[in-house]
């Protein structure tokens, strides 16, 4: 994923926000603050039409100002099904607002006139609110404004709440830094074990506070099979993600930030945490925002302007998140990294339903807008190539092991390999699939039906899978043995490396693997023999190769693109692009690269771009001087149309050419495309010429 910030509200007269609340549904935003600020707010795209999705401006369509509250506002939370705000101030005050006729008004308010309310929570259907004081006294009420029943918690200073996604339990965080688990009718259940925070037990826990309490629902599905999902969060930065209220081995983070908030995305597949801390390099300490999986996996992290960050939400489809810093609301988009690929006229993706377990991929033929399906336990990761894909999953049975299944554009299995290493980067070529875990890196060959009937019986050592680790040198030699040797088998290390694996690319003839401090290694192909290590100053996320095989383009975890030349290329290169979140090199010209930046799409010819394009597509294709792209942001809710989400776009060289033609002459389009040369662009000379009876130039650039 790639985040940058798109957008900045000033709250008037300096006013600092304490919180904020993004009501997923219609998209409305609650800003509470100082001096009895609330707002609520609306961010909508602009009427154009012509850019799509997050390359649309977003205006402010509502801006509302609530009266109401006197002092600091700090809790404030949304009732999707309902549309109600429920807010709620340092005195204790209770609002609940509704909306009638497009504005909002006060509906209900409640004072205890005794504590001040630390947390407030609806469950998931939206009948329920659990609402915490301080001083340990816990309200349970309805939508209409019932009280169903109350409880005070002697000696229990309260500082969070949260429903479990059945609505049968709640999960109270208290200031020692304990969570305390009751049922929906006030009686205790069990304290929550916590085994993120450093070892000295109970003495730890007291001095340490619980800033994040968020427990997935799973309406919109989940991400893998046993996803962790609910998650404590405590201001030193330790973190624990649990699978349920009893799961004794959660996953464990300590993110080295001082933390004030977290909160999970759309569908639990990003955790966002954040919080201030010391960067490398710094004097003082900085606001961030960093983003994990459910299995902490660390993601990106992003600096955030200002002097103290408060609070930090989602926006209802994950692709912003809304900051509040200061008296500012900073907006951030989001590109997240969907697993998806292109091929023979086919958009491979996938998404995740709530009524059933595992991941759906969708096979788009584009042509003829006919859709195959295909159901996965969990997909780690898919790659495309020519006529096939590779799908990375989990093996469908409880053995623990992993699959590569090859497939054509209609969904049917072709080929499969089966394997006890987690293919967590996969790529593809014409003949192999590779794929690799942390520390090591595989490689397959696989059958179709054409080349099985062009490869015969060609032995079994083609056919066998060749591994080899990360820390190896390999020279190709011990392929050489096995040729003559059948029963020699290479001893293969699984030893962890200090130095893993993170991304991986490969064309026919090079294999290029990036790992975490910086090294690129490249591999000649097919026999895999390591021939050069390239050094980057910053961790490499992304890869990709031209199509002759010279050139590689590298995307960092900052976004910064560069240019390695591979053998054959002369000289060096000093491109440097900043917040790029997407490559793809033209399939037919060696020189051709598109770029996203942002929200702009870049077509760079060497080192010179062309004229940006406003897009947030993701790139399919290259070819001919024409970009494909699809819109996967749009295409994860809705069903695909080729009008709705597939982008065809021309190079401006193409469009000039066109130009020329149209309205200036043959004799100066030839000129322009000697100096652009391409075949697309000779060709459309020659038709033109052809056109108009020109039959010397039609032969020359038919020849061209």
């Amino acid at each position: 994923m790639f985040i940058y910030l798109s957008k900045k509200i000033a709250i008037p007269n300096n006013t600092k926000i304490n919180c904020l609340a993004w009501s997923s549904e219609q998209g409305w935003i609650g800003v509470g603050g100082d001096n009895g600020l609330l707002k609520v707010l609306k961010l909508d795209p602009g009427k154009d039409g012509k850019v799509k999705g997050l390359a649309a401006p977003a205006n402010l369509s509502m801006n509302q100002t609530l009266e109401g509250h006197s002092g600091k506002v700090q809790v404030i939370t949304w009732n999707e099904n309902h549309q109600k705000l429920t807010t709620s101030d340092q005195s204790g005050l209770i609002i609940v607002w509704m909306l009638y006729k497009g504005s909002w008004y006060e509906e209900m308010i409640n004072n205890r006139n005794k504590s001040v309310v630390k947390g407030m929570a609806w469950n998931s259907d939206g009948q329920k609110i659990c609402i915490v004081y301080e001083d340990g006294a816990v309200i349970v009420g309805s939508v209409d404004g019932n009280r169903i029943w109350g409880k005070e918690l002697k000696g229990s200073a309260l500082t969070g709440v949260q429903w479990s996604p059945d609505g049968k339990l709640l999960l109270f965080s208290l200031r020692d830094g304990e969570v305390h688990v009751y049922d929906n009718q006030g009686n205790f259940v069990m304290k929550l074990a916590i085994l993120c925070l450093p070892a000295g037990g109970q003495v730890w826990v007291k001095s340490v506070q619980v800033v994040g309490l968020a427990w997935y629902d799973g309406r919109n599905g989940y991400v893998d099979v046993d996803c962790p999902c609910l998650v404590v969060c405590y201001q030193s930065g330790h973190i624990q993600i649990m699978r349920d209220e009893n799961d004794d081995s959660p996953v464990v983070l300590d993110t080295g930030i001082s933390a004030v908030c977290c909160c999970w995305n759309h569908n639990g597949s990003v955790l966002a945490v954040t919080g201030s801390t010391l960067l490398s390099g710094d004097t003082k300490s900085c606001n961030v925002i960093q983003f994990f999986t459910p299995f902490g996996e660390h993601l990106r992290t992003m600096k955030i302007p200002g002097r103290e960050v408060s609070c930090c939400v989602w926006e209802g489809s994950s692709l912003r998140v809304a900051l509040a810093v200061d008296s500012f609301i900073y907006f951030a988009n989001i590109r997240p990294s969907y697993k998806w690929g292109y091929f023979s006229h086919t958009v491979v993706y996938s998404y995740n339903r709530q009524d059933r377990p595992g991941t759906n991929v969708i096979f788009w033929n584009t042509n003829n807008n006919e859709c195959y399906s295909k159901k996965v336990r969990g997909l780690l990761g898919v790659a495309a190539c020519k006529d096939h894909c590779v799908l990375a999953v989990r093996a469908e049975d409880a053995t623990g092991q992993f699959g590569l299944i090859l497939c054509n554009a209609i969904a049917t299995p072709v080929d499969s390999k089966y394997m006890d290493m987690e293919p967590l980067f996969v790529a593809i070529n014409s003949s192999h699939v590779f794929a690799a875990s942390r520390d090591n890196f595989l490689l397959w060959h696989y059958i179709t039906p054409k080349t099985h009937s062009t490869l015969g019986n060609a032995g079994s050592r083609h056919r066998k899978e060749r591994l080899y680790h990360i820390d190896d040198t390999p020279s190709g030699v011990a392929e050489v043995i096995q040729d003559l040797d059948h029963t020699f088998q290479p001893t293969i290390s699984t030893q962890v490396s200090v130095d893993p694996i993170c991304c991986m690319a490969v064309s026919e003839k090079v294999l290029l693997i990036g790992r975490q401090s910086g090294t690129i290694q490249r591999y000649s192909l097919p026999q895999v023999a390591l021939v050069q290590r390239y050094s980057q100053s910053c961790r490499p996320h992304s890869i990709a190769i031209n199509c002759n095989s010279t050139m590689a383009s590298v995307i960092d975890v900052t976004g910064v693109l560069t240019l390695l030349e591979l053998e054959g290329a002369s000289g060096g290169s000093n491109l440097e692009r900043k917040d790029v979140w997407a490559m793809v090199w033209a399939t037919d010209n060696p020189q051709l690269l598109a770029i996203m930046e942002k929200t702009r799409m870049y077509v760079l010819r060497g080192e010179d771009p062309e004229e940006p394009i406003p897009s947030v597509g993701y790139i399919c294709s290259f070819q001919d001087l024409e970009i494909r792209a699809v819109l996967l942001d749009e295409l994860m809710h809705s069903e695909p149309t080729k009008e709705q989400h597939l982008l065809d776009m021309e190079v401006k060289s193409l469009r000039d050419t066109r130009q020329l033609l149209d309205k200036v002459g043959i004799t100066e389009a030839s000129a322009f495309i000697e100096e652009n040369p391409h075949p697309r662009l000779w060709r459309l000379l020659a038709e033109a010429a052809v056109k108009k009876l020109d039959l010397v130039t039609a032969e020359a650039a038919f020849v061209r």
